[in-house]
């Protein structure tokens, strides 16, 4: 298994998305964004390409329902590292990461012929690289996460932050810290989530999938991915906030 490589320019881009979000917003305002911190724009094709990638999905699970080991290993090949990586960051240890990534392929041979084609393929396996991941973390108990109150920000009656004035602490944190701090940090933030809301942080602002296709993987409502990342988002940018010495709320 190769090992996995480390996204800095993506961790550094979400860092800041964390450290901007709800700057300066009212409660109320800030549920009602949704917390679309991630911007995805529609390229050209791209309903084009995901047709041709469904059909080709289609007939590689075909020929593994049918025992056929090539096309197992040519799906291995496609998705293998993207799978991997989303264990990583749920998980974050390599030895962990590996064994689930063996145990997802290989439940996908065994199991191949339960997929119907209700979902797309890729989703089908995010579920199951995000099950098995949950799974590992529920059966280790090494998860440190922490309640998310005292790290949330507080508002008044008329929803204006408690704390003011709000500091934006975000445009400073290339002038402070090195990459390598700020991933650091942020690794440390994100294990202290509930391995669910990590999930959906992870899917959305790392992976860059969206709303609906993590409400698919988790078996979630859109509704209730939205709330959970809004919330996970907050508790991040609360936690930051104090480890680099500035009030969380």
């Amino acid at each position: 298994m190769k090992t996995v490589v480390q996204h800095g320019e993506t961790l550094m881009s979400f860092s800041h998305n964390v450290a901007n979000s709800s700057f300066s917003m009212g409660r109320r305002q800030a549920v009602a964004m949704g917390s679309e911190l991630t911007v995805r724009t529609s390229l050209p094709g791209r309903a084009a390409r995901r047709r041709k990638t469904e059909t080709d999905d289609a007939r590689l699970i075909g020929r593994v329902k049918d025992g056929d080991h090539d096309a197992l290993e040519t799906i291995f090949k496609i998705y293998s590292g993207k799978l991997y990586n989303i264990a990583h960051r749920i998980l974050g240890e390599a030895a962990d990461t590996e064994e689930v990534i063996q145990d997802v392929f290989w439940t996908v041979y065994r199991k191949a012929k339960s997929f119907q084609g209700n979902s797309q393929f890729s989703t089908w396996l995010y579920r199951l690289t995000v099950n098995a991941a949950l799974g590992k973390i529920r059966s280790s108990k090494k998860n440190k996460e922490v309640e998310y109150d005292e790290f949330l920000p507080k508002f008044q009656e008329d929803g204006h932050h408690s704390v003011r004035p709000v500091v934006d602490w975000s445009d400073t944190l290339d002038e402070k810290y090195a990459k390598h701090e700020l991933q650091e940090l942020l690794a440390q933030a994100l294990a202290q989530l509930k391995p669910l809301d990590k999930s959906v942080v992870v899917l959305s602002d790392l992976e860059s999938l969206c709303d609906k296709e993590i409400a698919a993987t988790l078996g979630l409502t859109v509704s209730a991915v939205k709330t959970r990342l809004h919330r996970a988002r907050l508790f991040l940018r609360g936690k930051l906030a104090v480890q680099l010495g500035y009030s969380a709320a």
